[in-house]
């Protein structure tokens, strides 16, 4: 296995091995180009994933102080974003609110920030929507605007639940794990957040786990790596038609759409430790 020395790993990267190792060995490893449709009807899928974009945007500007009245003309030129913009504007999570003037959630509000901890000869990097930390308390938050809301469980197996929380108490050795919050908030379900506490055996868990995975994508010597055994992952699979797994592109309903938002660490403040 060859990855480039300056590789991060990321969330996104880690679900990819999780799902199918040949994905990953083809998107990083191989870098294979094989732009195959992900999901029906792509028109459909391109709106709502430049619309995500546009949200988290309007909310990166919101909390850096943009007023909210020009904010708000900006995102009502779609209905469907200025519906999420509204939600978000009345947002209360885990019995805070994002108001800059309330005490509850922790005073130091960054948006779009990125951490990254060493992890084996490379890097793990995290990218936060909004990462609120003070008084000895830490709060992730995290903004969807996916179709479906997945139910608490999917949600803690999540390779980015277990990466964001695991990143944040590793770059904060004085944070104590119980200090840290997760909390998810859906843009298309907005008084159905998912709040997620932290403890030391978790992290340990966590570490155990991300260290499997990294020792075997360390370790795989095959020429080609083992493809998934669950076939309905190949439907949502840019690499499908490759891997002689149908050409087809699964339909767009039947997909839990979480819309990645590839940013670039140029785009965020990075923190290394």
């Amino acid at each position: 296995m060859t990855l480039p020395s300056n590789f991060q790993f990321s969330q996104v990267s880690l679900s990819d091995y999780a799902d199918c190792p040949r994905r990953f060995q083809l998107r990083y490893v191989l870098e294979q180009e094989w732009p195959a449709v992900e999901s029906e009807p792509l028109i459909e899928r391109e709106r709502l994933a430049e619309l995500g974009r546009r949200f988290h945007r309007l909310v990166q500007q919101h909390v850096h102080g943009l007023p909210v009245e020009q904010l708000t003309r900006a995102a009502g030129a779609d209905p469907d974003l200025a519906r999420w913009w509204g939600n978000y504007l009345r947002l209360e999570i885990g019995g805070w609110k994002l108001e800059a003037g309330d005490a509850s959630l922790p005073p130091d509000r960054r948006a779009e920030v990125a951490l990254s901890v060493p992890f084996g000869a490379h890097r793990l990097v995290a990218k936060y929507d909004l990462l609120a930390m003070g008084d000895g308390r830490a709060v992730i938050v995290d903004w969807k605007t996916e179709r479906k809301r997945p139910d608490r469980a999917s949600l803690l197996r999540r390779l980015q639940t277990r990466v964001y929380r695991y990143v944040l108490a590793k770059s904060e050795p004085s944070l104590a794990p119980e200090s840290i919050e997760m909390a998810y908030w859906f843009a298309e379900y907005p008084s159905e957040p998912e709040v997620l506490a932290y403890d030391s055996a978790q992290f340990a868990d966590d570490e155990i786990y991300l260290y499997r995975l990294l020792s075997e994508i360390e370790s795989r010597a095959e020429a080609v790596w083992p493809l998934t055994p669950d076939e309905r992952q190949c439907r949502f699979c840019t690499y499908r038609s490759l891997c002689e797994r149908g050409v087809v592109a699964g339909v767009l309903e039947e997909h839990e759409l979480e819309v990645d938002l590839v940013i670039s660490l140029e785009d965020v403040d990075e923190i290394a430790y």
